[in-house]
């Protein structure tokens, strides 16, 4: 399971009343280190109006498992998007850049979303990730 819903708000998307704040902070609770690490990139690239990356291993698999479910959900990844007003970019396990609005689609972007800078990034210890 991705997320650790509460029940009231269970509810409340049963009945088709869940606003992005409430979806966010759910994702907020549910994948604290996931939280923790794209806050971390959008502060850093509001900061420096630049591209910020994060390319530290998680701790362990649990931490792992929190940021692959929150990058690979369309649902969780864009809500984190629209909360930080960035765009987050993904490379192997752990890999995980956030650009301000303004440089999506310009090279820096292209280059970190290229299948050129997928298989640059590969390595043997990261094969299992």
């Amino acid at each position: 399971m991705s997320l650790e819903v509460p029940t009231a708000l269970l509810e409340r998307a049963e009945a088709g009343r869940v606003d992005d704040a409430e979806f966010v902070d759910c994702v907020r609770r549910s994948l604290p280190y996931a939280w923790l690490v794209v806050a971390d990139v959008a502060a850093r690239a509001a900061d420096g109006g630049d591209v910020a990356e994060h390319a530290v291993p998680p701790p362990s698999e649990l931490e792992r498992g929190q940021l692959l479910r929150a990058m690979a959900s369309d649902a969780i990844r864009g809500g984190l998007e629209r909360h930080f007003g960035v765009r987050l970019a993904f490379q192997n396990c752990h890999r995980v850049a956030a650009f301000p609005l303004s440089m999506v689609g310009g090279e820096a972007y292209r280059d970190f979303v290229s299948p050129l800078a997928q298989i640059r990034n590969q390595s043997p210890e990261l094969r299992n990730c």
